[in-house]
């Protein structure tokens, strides 16, 4: 592919993107996937997982103040990390009011979701 990007316009963007890729230096990271078969080629995933992120920067414009806006991000983080463990949030957000009254302190790490 390098000589093939002598043929392109040398201050066009492709030209660019090409030399960025092709860069001795960058070159091992983007062939690392055909090394490891769980690297995925794309970042879709990634950028799926940010998506609730920016969907939700303007409602929590509305936090109140920047303790609600710290509560806010304190539940935001126990969902996703729900999420991220495979469990439904809302049933385990459930099942945790549920018994949270009744949990001795010592015990209130038992109700978090990787538990």
């Amino acid at each position: 592919m390098t000589p093939r990007t002598r043929s392109l316009t040398v201050p066009g963007p492709v030209a660019k993107a090409m030399a960025y890729m092709l860069d001795r230096d960058r070159w091992p990271a983007f062939t690392r996937f055909l090394e490891d078969g769980r690297i995925c080629l794309s970042n879709n995933a990634a950028e799926r997982a940010l998506r609730g992120v920016a969907l939700g920067r303007k409602a929590w414009l509305f936090a109140g103040s920047d303790r609600g806006g710290e509560r806010a991000a304190f539940f935001y983080s126990l969902i996703v990390t729900a999420k991220l463990n495979d469990i439904d949030p809302q049933a385990w957000l459930a099942d945790v009011l549920a018994r949270i009254a009744g949990t001795p302190m010592s015990r209130l790490t038992e109700l978090l979701p990787w538990n």
